[in-house]
């Protein structure tokens, strides 16, 4: 049996620690940290944000000062990066890659500046220049020259030691061979950071999406990945960049500041970044911090907040170094959730239940780890900066969402990006209020809000009157139908299903359609492996996929079908109370009377609620879809599921998923839980039982400790549901 964490929260007091819980939570901590460094140093994958990343250091530090005997000399606490792979030769760096420490606020950095002060004795009046630089989003890199000419390069690494990739650092454009300039020591180490420009990172992406290679996450992934090929060729064809801000060994410096230093760069032939500023107060940084992130949209490239240094290099020297970072600089990082960019057009989405759904199309901006160009604006009242009540969601005036306005984008873990704030102080003199559709953009039927009897007020919702003559939501049914949630065709994924929908040689415009392509095929003239995109193996690899799933479990089934407000959950609980779909539609049928036992029968069922009861009656009411059901019906048979264990430890319990899991996958985790009498929900509240959180788990645990739930790890829930 794996040894267990007993910390009751993160937020238990160091002081309040045994030394037998500290050593345990200072191991867990040790290695999330780690983890983090190698997958964000070595596999350019960043699998947890800055914030929790900083909050466990320094929670690893706090340990370690209170118990000493927990630090060790080759401990992840004085530790930068992670180790430098295999792939390359390694060169030591004579003068250590140390990292920085962040602050996440402008209370933050004024205690920055005023420990500065402290260490050094002086009062505040006397003054101390700071620089405030954009902190570029790329991967740092050391460039070695020795009398003028580029001798090698190498990458951060663990911060002793990196990797050689002179011949790569070569092919870059912006990063001279020789020096030019009178002052050019005999020996410059120059570092700074290697990025890629969002327009750069959309035509690779573009071209690995017609290669059929996957595509990179976000610019800064794209870089890395390129950078630290083996094949300088791929690095050449990838238009990488170079900004120049620090240096490494230098014996003899070209000014006497940080600011001179990186003026002399730029004389040598490199390129600095502009946005360098030298600020006199802790005032001005702020301000200097203000105005990079209100350029954040229109610089082209990624920047993650603003770094400020001491100016004057002999205060820096005074300064030094506290374990893995300097005294005399920090990071001042933006909120790892929130971006600024522009609104350039708004379009109209229509969804397989008819809802016009208007989506925002950025400006491309990275949010979270992620490069984010579309954003939901949920529905017309959003946009006209109303909620569902009638209230004003944001404050000035006007308070609407227009084309060109400068936008606050939010991303909170896997949550679609929306559309949060808008500054009004940027707004375009022409921008006009945006007029929402009254007829679908698909089909032209009139679009109209539903009046919900049970408030008195229309639903916030547009939707289409088309029905079936839809195509939009034809198409997203279909897609719906065959998603991997709903009966999982392997081969048949979005662009497929548009293709079928409108080919003239075999036609998908409903689901039975699709159980009848092979035969379809198999009397059709033109074959599906003549088509273009596809092949005699991918047409084989498609048919199989469909034989296979003629079967389908019945709530897989269920939800497949896309009956208005029935999910995974509401079709999971169907399916375990009526065991067959025929059951189900017999029961429903019958349940069109309001005094029918089958009637009360379904308003009994916990979770099913009378919203739920209205659209089971409506859909399976409708003739089209009966027609439609028998049709399928007689090309697949609904599978009963699974016995349920009543016995079990979990049996009745809520649990939620978190974080990664390495020995079975999330959906894997989901079902053993179900099998074993659990509900599994996706997100912790008062109901919740039981957490299981994996490495990188975020927010649910702090909704955890708030809710008081009980968090085990993965090894802890095999431990408590008997491996």
């Amino acid at each position: 049996m794996s040894e267990t964490d007993p910390t009751a929260s993160p937020e238990t007091s160091v002081a309040e620690l045994t030394p037998r819980r500290a050593r345990l939570e200072h191991k867990r901590l040790a290695a999330e940290v780690q983890a983090a460094n190698d997958a964000y140093f070595q596999d350019d994958q960043p699998i947890m944000d800055d914030a929790s990343y900083d909050a466990k250091r320094r929670r690893l530090v706090a340990l370690e000062e209170a118990f000493p005997e927990l630090k060790d000399a080759d401990g992840v606490s004085g530790k930068v990066g992670a180790k430098a792979s295999g792939k390359f030769a390694k060169i030591r760096h004579r003068v250590p890659m140390l990292s920085l420490d962040n602050a996440f606020s402008d209370e933050a950095v004024a205690e920055f500046a005023a420990r500065v002060y402290r260490f050094l004795g002086r009062k505040e009046e006397a003054g101390i220049a700071f620089t405030a630089e954009p902190k570029i989003d790329g991967l740092s890199l050391s460039l070695r020259y020795e009398k003028g000419e580029l001798v090698s390069a190498a990458t951060r690494g663990d911060g002793e030691e990196g990797e050689d990739v002179t011949v790569n650092a070569r092919t870059i454009s912006e990063i001279p061979h020789v020096l030019t300039g009178e002052d050019v020591p005999e020996i410059a180490e120059v570092r700074g950071e290697v990025y890629l420009g969002h327009a750069d990172f959309a035509g690779i992406n573009q071209r690995q999406r017609e290669k059929g290679l996957p595509e990179f996450a976000n610019p800064r992934n794209a870089a890395a990945g390129s950078l630290r090929q083996l094949d300088a060729t791929i690095t050449a064809a990838r238009p990488l960049r170079f900004f120049a801000y620090a240096w490494g060994e230098m014996p003899v410096l070209p000014a006497a500041t940080q600011s001179g230093v990186v003026e002399a760069f730029e004389r040598w032939g490199f390129r600095t970044n502009p946005l360098m500023k030298r600020c006199e107060s802790v005032a001005e940084m702020v301000v200097q911090y203000r105005l990079i992130e209100s350029q954040r949209a229109t610089l082209g490239y990624d920047i993650d907040g603003v770094v400020y240094k001491v100016d004057d290099l002999s205060l820096q020297a005074r300064l030094g170094f506290v374990s893995r970072a300097p005294r005399w600089a920090i990071a001042h990082k933006f909120p790892a959730e929130l971006a600024t960019t522009i609104l350039e057009a708004i379009d109209i989405q229509v969804g397989r239940t008819g809802a016009l759904s208007p989506v925002a199309r950025l400006k491309p901006v990275t949010v979270g780890g992620v490069v984010v160009t579309n954003a939901t604006l949920h529905n017309e009242d959003y946009i006209r900066g109303y909620d569902s009540k009638g209230e004003r969601i944001r404050d000035g005036e006007p308070p609407d969402i227009r084309v060109g306005d400068t936008v606050t984008v939010k991303r909170a873990g896997d949550v679609i990006p929306r559309v949060a704030a808008v500054d009004l102080s940027k707004r375009p003199a022409d921008a006009v209020p945006y007029v929402f559709p009254t007829h679908c953009p698909i089909c032209g039927s009139e679009a109209v809000r539903e009046h919900n009897p049970r408030t008195g007020k229309e639903d916030a919702v547009r939707r289409c009157t088309g029905g079936l003559i839809c195509a939009a939501q034809t198409v997203e049914r279909l897609k719906h139908f065959v998603s991997r949630d709903a009966l999982d065709i392997d081969g048949l994924g979005d662009k497929q299903i548009e293709f079928f929908h409108t080919d003239p040689d075999l036609p998908v415009k409903a689901p039975a359609d699709i159980f009848t392509l092979a035969a379809r095929d198999e009397a059709n003239f033109k074959k599906l492996k003549d088509k273009e995109g596809f092949g005699a193996v991918s047409a084989k690899k498609l048919f199989e996929a469909i034989e296979a799933a003629r079967r389908p479990p019945l709530n897989r089934f269920i939800f497949g079908l896309g009956i208005r407000h029935v999910g995974e959950t509401n079709a999971r609980l169907l399916a375990r109370n009526y065991g067959s779909f025929q059951g189900l539609r017999e029961a429903v049928a019958a349940a069109a009377d309001p005094a029918s036992p089958q009637r009360q029968e379904l308003d009994a069922i916990d979770g099913v609620g009378p919203t739920v009861v209205e659209a089971l009656l409506q859909f399976f009411g409708e003739p089209h879809n009966q027609e439609m059901l028998d049709r399928l019906l007689v090309e697949v048979a609904p599978q009963p599921l699974e016995a349920v264990a009543t016995a079990s430890p979990v049996a009745g319990k809520v649990v939620v998923f978190t974080g990664a899991l390495e020995r079975m996958t999330r959906d894997e985790a989901k079902a053993m839980a179900e099998r074993l009498g659990a509900k599994v929900a996706g997100s912790v509240s008062s109901k919740t039982d039981l957490l299981v959180a994996g490495p990188g788990a975020g927010s649910k645990l702090k909704d955890a400790a708030k809710h008081g739930v009980e968090v085990i790890d993965e090894a802890g829930w095999f431990d408590l549901v008997g491996g």
